[in-house]
């Protein structure tokens, strides 16, 4: 599944496309450099993971998209009104396709703009949804308010996760990906994460130290940032809006790496299931 570096890069990928606007400038305030006004919103099944709103079409039609941001996992195309909310669950990707060029296999929605561009949203796995969010309600929204702090905020520092993490029992590992402690940090970056810093990922997270979840917070920070600067990880079905894949998956450290050479030690890596999930480590580099 998309974590948040690769959701970030297509958000990236998104709004230079959309908007004509580079990754890291600022709120755009005045009119777009791009006309970004949604011709024709168009679905061709009437639902994915989730039902997809039936007046979703008209919302949108003939609407300007002001902003494309990512919350967690989530991409938001923001309008006046409100914002497209839209999750690419473990297979789903958006692609720009040129005018009247024919949908492929597992195309289901099609977002078409006045000035010809056109996205197409492609799920073989249909575990991606799309929903409407109207404004002012983004922080009410049941996939959204749950979430805690956004780990390259100002937010998320090692004296928060501290205060989340003391008197918890259950393994450090499972518990950044909890996404009300933290959001965005999935399977791959926390295994890379607590590999950084030397801590095992089976470790009770009450246990962590103070400035263990300093450098936690501060390396989650790192990795991350280093994969959206990568273009995510590519292990199986991630692609960008461009159809290019990923280049961080040539760093591991330990995903994914069971049986082989630590890079540091060249003890033999480990695995085992935490929380439904593998995970991965150095026997001899994480205590």
């Amino acid at each position: 599944m998309p974590e948040l570096p690769e959701v970030e890069h297509v958000k990236n990928q998104l709004k230079k496309l959309v908007l004509g606007q580079e990754p890291c400038t600022t709120r755009i305030t005045a009119k777009t450099a791009l006309d970004a006004r949604v011709a024709q919103f168009e679905s061709f099944r009437k639902d994915l993971r989730f039902p997809i709103p039936r007046t979703l079409a008209k919302r949108v039609a003939g609407q300007e998209i002001l902003d494309i941001e990512r919350r967690a996992k989530y991409l938001l195309f923001r309008f006046e009104q409100g914002w497209l909310l839209s999750h690419l669950g473990m297979t789903g990707a958006w692609r720009e396709v040129a005018d009247l060029e024919p949908l492929i296999l597992h195309d289901h929605i099609r977002l078409k703009f006045v000035r010809g561009l056109t996205l197409v949203f492609n799920d073989p796995r249909r575990f991606g949804f799309v929903d409407w969010v109207e404004k002012g309600k983004l922080e009410e929204h049941p996939r959204l308010s749950h979430l805690g702090p956004e780990p390259l905020s100002d937010e998320f520092t090692g004296e928060a996760l501290y205060a989340r993490l003391r008197k918890r029992s259950a393994p450090i590992k499972s518990l950044i990906m909890d996404q009300r402690i933290v959001v965005g940090v999935g399977n791959i970056y926390a295994s890379e994460a607590l590999f950084r810093i030397g801590v095992r990922p089976t470790r009770a997270a009450g246990r962590l130290t103070r400035a263990e979840c300093e450098r936690l917070a501060t390396t989650v920070r790192e990795v991350l940032t280093e994969a959206i600067l990568a273009g995510g990880s590519t292990i199986r079905d991630y692609r960008g809006v461009d159809g290019g894949k990923g280049g961080f998956q040539s760093r591991f450290f330990v995903y994914d790496r069971k049986g082989e050479p630590c890079r540091v030690c060249k003890s033999l890596i480990l695995s085992k299931m935490i929380a439904t999930r593998s995970t991965y480590w150095c026997p001899r580099c994480q205590v």
